[in-house]
């Protein structure tokens, strides 16, 4: 199911709406089998902890310290959106990475 709601419609309507329809690309973007490039992976990671205001951060032991530079930069990039902006991007992202999904 694509989500076929422009950021003009989002402005319109009520945050319930627009927090169901991020939840239901978060689900679709998680369950998928699709391989990501790992630019568009960083992307959903930056505008996800944006959207749901999750500061946290825990490095693996395994983590690469340049992994860890790669998710901060991107982290950082969306830092000026609104938390209500960084949920219909994301929504944007997945439609657009999901086609026909």
């Amino acid at each position: 199911m694509e989500l076929k709601r422009s950021l003009l419609l989002y402005s319109e309507m009520e945050d319930d709406q627009l927090h169901n329809d991020f939840m239901i690309a978060c689900d679709r973007v998680s369950q998928t089998t699709k391989k990501f490039p790992p630019d568009v992976l960083l992307r959903f990671y930056a505008l996800y902890k944006r959207a749901t205001q999750d500061k946290s951060y825990i490095s693996s032991q395994e983590e690469h310290e340049l992994i860890s530079a790669f998710k901060s930069n991107a982290v950082f990039q969306v830092q000026h959106l609104s938390l209500n902006e960084a949920k219909q991007k994301y929504i944007e992202v997945a439609n657009t990475y999901l086609k026909g999904s």
